[in-house]
């Protein structure tokens, strides 16, 4: 039976990760590397009932000899991370602001390629009920937003918007973050349990089609189309690996093309077919909701992928200084972001 990994502190994590990368331990996924021994086979956390950009990518061959070893599900992109971050699983997706937090508490990973975003198509739109008397940010002061967890991109979307529409820190305090499960929101800002919510995915399209709801912004609108959450591998894997992350980021980056690339259809009869055979006991039916893959650029970083959230990592002591974004990612692994260069 495949279980779920525990959830870690970022201490524990950066404690852990510093102790597997000191021993060595991560390289042994695939052994001290020699000439021409690498990885093989990459230990990840999937998404119930959805497919990744590294599942997609091995379905389509673009991983070529490389194997995906499914150790159960995430239970949210910190603890993906986290799990990448001491050597319980080989990658881990997660928010721009979680990478930041990780890596600026010592933890020895690196992001390699944009995985998920917003666009026209695909965004978080936070609601509130059609009668609300929510009708600008300053009418959030004092109410309750419901968010999937705190800490995350919502919160940084929120404060975002609250601060660019003139709230100043210590008003932004007084809006109350309710963590609630997304499958949950809808119910709970039609029941007056939360004033707003955030909604997206077919959650989002469910509640519109259900009607009396009204939105009151979203992220696109705030940034247009963006990349919101990298995938981090551990450095030591990095350094002992380079063929097997070249393959493995690049081979993600053209899953994210073919994605954004082929028609609609056929994206979702594939996501159907992996879901069906991959024997995970899972529902397809939200497929028919999916739209498009949300990533701009092929999965190429871009320094503005984390100077974005500046303001908040500072407001929420995560950086103290002015944010260095080549601390948290690289390109170079990513055959896509060379060919655009050229």
């Amino acid at each position: 039976m495949k279980l779920h990994l525990p959830l870690l502190s970022v201490a524990a994590a950066v404690v852990l990760a510093l102790t597997v990368s000191g021993c060595g331990g991560a390289a042994e996924a695939g052994q001290a590397n020699q000439a021409g021994n690498e990885v093989t086979e990459l230990r990840y956390q999937g998404s119930a009932n959805n497919v990744t950009f590294p599942e997609l990518a091995a379905d389509l061959g673009y991983l070529g000899d490389l194997k995906l070893n499914w150790v159960g599900n995430t239970t949210s992109g910190p603890q993906d991370i986290q799990s990448a971050a001491t050597n319980q699983t080989d990658f881990g997706g997660a928010f721009s602001g979680a990478v930041v937090k990780l890596i600026e508490a010592g933890a020895p990973v690196k992001a390699v390629t944009n995985y998920y975003g917003s666009d026209e198509k695909t965004f978080s739109g936070y609601y509130v009920k059609a009668d609300s008397t929510i009708k600008e940010p300053r009418d959030l002061i004092g109410k309750k937003i419901a968010v999937n967890t705190l800490g995350a991109h919502h919160e940084a979307v929120i404060n975002t918007w609250l601060t660019k529409n003139g709230l100043s820190q210590d008003e932004i305090k007084q809006v109350q973050l309710v963590p609630l499960a997304p499958n949950d929101t809808e119910e709970a800002i039609r029941r007056g349990q939360v004033d707003a919510g955030t909604l997206g995915g077919v959650l989002q399209d469910r509640a519109i089609e259900a009607g009396g709801l009204r939105s009151l912004f979203s992220d696109v609108e705030l940034f247009g189309t963006f990349a919101g959450g990298q995938i981090v591998l551990r450095n030591d894997f990095i350094e002992k690996n380079p063929n097997t992350t070249r393959t493995f980021t690049t081979g993600v980056a053209k899953a994210i093309k073919w994605a954004a690339e082929t028609p609609r259809d056929e994206v979702i009869a594939r996501f159907t077919k992996i879901i069906e055979s991959r024997g995970r006991n899972e529902s397809t039916a939200n497929l028919k909701f999916w739209k498009s893959p949300g990533v701009p650029d092929a999965g190429v970083i871009q320094d503005k992928d984390f100077t974005r959230w500046e303001a908040w990592l500072g407001s929420a002591g995560i950086v103290k200084d002015k944010l260095t974004p080549s601390k948290y990612y690289t390109n170079d692994f990513n055959e896509l972001a060379a060919a655009k260069k050229g």
